[in-house]
């Protein structure tokens, strides 16, 4: 940024300055042009960039309204140092948020991490007691059908004993229990 300052503008103290109405920010409507012509005072280096501007903004102030002298380099220089320290201090708060702020995404991260791996491991538990309960169920339901087939198989086999007796108390048969065949085996 200061290499595209011209040489007249750079950190080192000029020799002579042909427009010293020009050194501290002229605008018309700040100066006489006449009075700060005639009046001779010795040229003042411009040390960077932030530094004139400050110093301009604090010399144009103290002769907005009043012919007050500018103000001592000491205070500008004690100026520029708590602007410094607060500018260093306002760093480091910035740089304690931004830790703190990556601490506490680094424990969310561990939090969502543990959290996914008791989920994850819930889950498998519950699909392995779902599988096992999918197996009983198939194992209940063939039992369930054999078992209803024996039932059924009883149940045909008891209906022809009582039809069996039945008809064997009829008088008109006399059919003896050699000739038909059994059907219980």
């Amino acid at each position: 940024m200061l290499s595209a300052i011209p040489a007249m503008f750079s950190s080192e103290p000029m020799i002579g300055n042909p427009f010293p109405a020009f050194e501290n920010g002229f605008s018309p409507w700040d100066f006489d042009l006449f009075s700060a012509v005639t009046q001779s005072s010795p040229p003042k280096p411009v040390v960077s960039s932030s530094s004139s501007e400050e110093t301009n903004r604090n010399q144009t102030n103290s002769n907005s309204g009043s012919d007050e002298p500018n103000p001592p380099a000491s205070l500008i220089d004690e100026r520029k140092q708590r602007r410094m320290i607060s500018n260093r201090e306002s760093a480091r708060r910035s740089r304690m948020r931004k830790q703190r702020h990556l601490e506490n995404l680094r424990n969310q991260v561990n939090r969502l991490r543990i959290e996914n791996r008791e989920l994850t491991h819930r889950l498998q538990f519950v699909l392995y007691h779902c599988q096992r309960v999918r197996t009983d169920n198939d194992r209940l339901r063939s039992e369930h059908s054999m078992l209803r087939r024996k039932l059924s198989e009883i149940h045909e086999l008891l209906v022809f004993r009582q039809l069996q007796q039945f008809t064997s108390a009829w008088p008109c048969n006399n059919v003896t229990s050699e000739q038909t065949p059994s059907l219980i085996t």
